[in-house]
């Protein structure tokens, strides 16, 4: 039987170690599938537990230099005096200068060569074992083997004090590789830091504390005041308020009671909670999250694809053009050999594409952990870039602008019920509606419980098809529905109650009539409310860019422009079918271009699919709202969604910064390098502080 295992490694920072892990356990024995994560440093094996183990493969992994850890924790890069790396750097740095002061002061030449070789050889060892490894193996040329090809030739053209100088800073920015991978990585370590590690469950009449790991389907466990909830469970005893921000981002605890679901992560405010658990740890919403936005830092978007596809080729061509501007004016009597190979080494130091290739997936990475740590889940690069530049937003309505609870709004008692007493009217209503399924038919339900009305016994209850309900009280049948089941269907004439039915419906509610094949008794006026920030929240879309937004409902069209008008909604397709959302946001895309469709990914699944970006509300605990949607809200608040907007244009705009800054810095230091203007220790400088600026300027998505 095939296994599957998870490594979370120390020392994996960038594709080159990935590339390192696949090559060293390509023909290990017994595996038969492997994906690594370098944003991550996750490893995740397939293997035949007949031919290897857990235990030799973590050997393995060791044995390559990357060391398997302890538990789920993401592995911290060491410190820096411990960081084999950095001790490069550094001893690098310190003959460099002892070079530099030999030179100037006893004035020995061979003896500063000699160092300023031990200074190259040192610095150089990490980012020069990567270049033959990535040349021999890849078939690559990558920017390391630039940087160690100047190196090389500013050496043998007597300047190994430039080159040595070289050598340090890109040694420099080689051994802050880590720490910034560290930091693009607090995301997901503040995630897994939100679940306790332990839980205090209830076995065999006795409470035991045990690792959170070890919690199975249906064990029982405690949560005191003030404590974390260790994995996703139904409330069986107790009430309290539980701050689900760390996993939805919603501001305001939530009131939680018997039967109500709690989710890993959230903390339990104010009551003690004896809580069974629905989800193991390992499959709980928090380590859900974490898992899908690992995969998601994976997920590169076109931009970052091209900027790949572009270094792969541009690198090559560096060097080529390198070589051509060393030898061709030479040969053509344009100047001196020393000359221009001098040139030619700063050319190949300026032209090289660090900050270039860096700075796409600094930001993407950044921005993607962000967002899950403030109850947005992104599933991928590609839909950060497109969610920037969606114009046109579609969003269904019942659950999305509006609760999706419907709630009573108004109970009229009419003239001819004088019979009935409004609380038996009420309580008739109730008892029957009470053997109803329907959405309408609970909220009337509830509706009579708030009120304190007990339900009146009621038999024979049938239920009538898209028009209401019938049942036996007190030897009399008394129905309740729709108008249309009293004026078509009993008879009834509704002239005296249409002008309330047509106010209550352009009010944005749905009429529900109550009595007999002879008199209505009595009307209510149902609504699912809107949500109170939708009107706000729209708003703010329209002004963050979004051109237009559309609203879809199964509803009558004079209910679904009544909310449209109350929320700012620009256009409006009421009366659908699943199968009529689909069609219209095909059309939308057709005609618009970049479409979002928001909806509760379960019913809107078709459109979400369809849609440019499908964006799932409420996804907290939703199997099926995580595994379809492309952007996942984990809370029922349409801010999180101006949010996911606002992230992604932010994303872009820093991309874009990026992008234009690499851009000018190489093509400055290319001119000046290539007209003589630059020599090497300033190409070296603007090529590593270009690197760095872009490096810091991703990072800020952070904070967002």
């Amino acid at each position: 039987m095939i296994k599957q295992v998870d490594f979370r490694v120390s020392n994996l920072d960038c594709e080159h170690d990935a590339a390192t892990i696949e090559r060293g356990l390509r023909e290990f024995p017994g595996l038969t599938a492997l994906k690594v994560y370098p944003k991550a440093a996750r490893v995740a094996l397939t293997y035949d537990p007949a031919h290897t183990s857990p235990d030799q493969i973590s050997g393995k992994l060791r044995t390559l230099g990357f060391p398997p850890q302890q538990g789920r924790q993401i592995a911290s890069p060491p410190r820096p005096w411990r960081n084999p790396k950095v001790l490069a750097s550094v001893a690098s740095g310190i003959l460099l200068g002892a070079g530099w002061l030999l030179g100037r002061t006893a004035g020995s030449d061979q003896i500063s060569f000699v160092i300023y070789l031990a200074a190259i050889l040192i610095g150089g060892y990490h980012f020069g074992r990567e270049a033959i490894e990535e040349l021999i193996f890849e078939r690559q040329v990558g920017i390391e083997f630039l940087m160690a090809t100047a190196a090389i030739a500013a050496t043998a053209l007597g300047a190994a004090g430039e080159g040595a100088m070289l050598v340090f800073l890109y040694s420099i920015s080689e051994a802050a590789e880590g720490y910034t991978e560290e930091k693009t990585r607090s995301a997901i370590r503040a995630l897994m830091e939100l679940a306790p590690k332990t839980a205090l469950v209830r076995r065999e009449g006795r409470e035991i504390e045990i690792p959170a790991e070890e919690l199975v389907v249906g064990d029982v466990f405690i949560v005191k005041p003030g404590q974390a909830i260790a994995t996703d469970g139904e409330v069986l005893t107790g009430a309290s308020s539980v701050n689900q921000a760390p996993v939805t981002g919603e501001s305001v605890p939530v009131e939680k009671q018997p039967g109500d679901t709690v989710f890993a992560g959230s903390i339990n405010e104010e009551g003690a909670l004896e809580v069974r658990a629905t989800r193991t740890f390992a499959e709980n919403t928090i380590s859900r999250i974490i898992s899908m936005v690992e995969e998601a830092q994976e997920r590169k978007g076109k931009s970052q694809r091209f900027i790949e596809r572009f270094g792969s080729r541009y690198s090559p061509a560096v060097l080529l053009v390198g070589i051509l501007i060393a030898i061709v004016p030479p040969l053509a009597g344009l100047g001196g050999w020393t000359m221009w190979i001098s040139r030619a080494v700063v050319f190949v130091v300026a032209a090289a594409p660090c900050a270039l290739v860096i700075s796409i997936p600094i930001t993407l990475v950044a921005a993607l952990g962000t967002g899950a740590r403030h109850g947005v889940l992104i599933k991928g690069g590609i839909h950060v870039e497109e969610l920037a530049k969606v114009r046109v937003v579609a969003m269904d309505k019942t659950g999305t602008i509006t609760r999706g609870k419907p709630e009573v709004t108004d109970f009229i008692p009419l003239t001819g019920a004088d019979e009935v007493r409004d609380n038996e009217l009420l309580a008739v209503a109730a008892g029957i509606e009470n053997r109803s399924q329907h959405p309408l038919a609970r909220a009337i339900v509830q509706y009579a419980a708030s009120r304190g009305i007990q339900q009146a016994e009621v038999v024979d209850f049938r239920s009538l098809t898209a028009a209401g309900a019938v049942a036996r009280y007190e030897n009399g049948l008394i129905y309740i529905g729709s108008p249309h089941l009293f004026a078509s269907q009993l008879g009834h004439s509704l002239d005296e109650v249409e002008p309330e039915i047509t106010r209550l419906q352009s009010e944005g509610k749905t009429v529900v009539l109550i009595g007999t094949d002879k008199a209505v008794w009595g009307m209510f006026a149902i609504r699912d409310n809107v949500r109170p920030n939708a009107r706000a929240a729209i708003a703010a879309l329209h002004k963050s860019g979004v051109q237009k937004i559309v609203m879809l409902t199964g509803d009558n069209r004079r209910t679904a422009e009544a909310i449209a008008r109350e929320v700012g909604i620009d256009e409006v397709y009421s009366d659908l079918k699943p199968e009529d959302k689909l069609r219209i946001v095909r059309d939308l895309t057709s005609r618009e271009g970049h479409v979002a469709m928001v909806g509760d990914g379960v019913n809107d699944a078709p459109a979400l699919a369809e849609a440019t970006v499908g964006v799932a509300m409420g996804a907290a605990g939703t199997d099926v709202a995580l595994e379809t949607a492309d952007v996942a809200l984990m809370a029922d608040d349409l801010e999180k969604l101006v949010y996911a907007f606002q992230l992604a244009q932010r994303n872009q705009k820093l991309v874009r910064q990026n992008l234009t800054l690499s851009v000018v810095v190489i093509s400055v230091l290319v001119i000046g390098a290539v007209l003589g203007a630059f020599t090497l220790p300033i190409a070296v400088l603007g090529h590593e502080i270009s690197e760095f600026v872009v490096i810091g300027n991703g990072l800020r998505m952070l904070k967002t």
